[in-house]
């Protein structure tokens, strides 16, 4: 029992992290965003064994806009979709045309862009 709940936690954790990264987001703009204090949001990130209340994951979800099960597994349900402007749609789309190798330099420089922002911002 204590093993399936020590990998509850580490899901939420890590989902939580890549989440904030994702979206190019510190704490404390999710912490004003989801009406959580900084310093609870800080213990759900390092604390170990702290998970939130139902509540509190469920304002952490939709101020990153993603589903609580998300947090909790990494999987999306899977009725949940999401919503795409015009420009998103047309990058998938060209993205889709390229072969494998210029797939894989996309998603390189996107993953290198995205730490880059990470650190910059820390």
């Amino acid at each position: 029992m204590l093993f399936s709940c020590t990998l509850k936690l580490m899901g939420f954790k890590e989902n939580l992290k890549s989440e904030l990264i994702y979206k190019d987001m510190l704490v404390k703009e999710l912490a004003m965003k989801a009406g959580i204090s900084q310093h609870t949001l800080n213990n759900y990130l390092n604390v170990r064994e702290h998970l939130p209340t139902l509540d509190a994951a469920v304002k952490i979800a939709q101020a990153l806009g993603v589903s609580v099960e998300y947090l909790a597994t990494g999987k999306e349900p899977p009725q949940a979709s999401i919503p795409m402007n015009h420009e998103s749609i047309t990058l998938v789309q060209n993205y889709n045309l390229l072969n494998e190798d210029d797939r894989a330099i996309v998603t390189e420089h996107m993953q290198l862009l995205m730490k880059y922002r990470h650190k910059k911002r820390t």
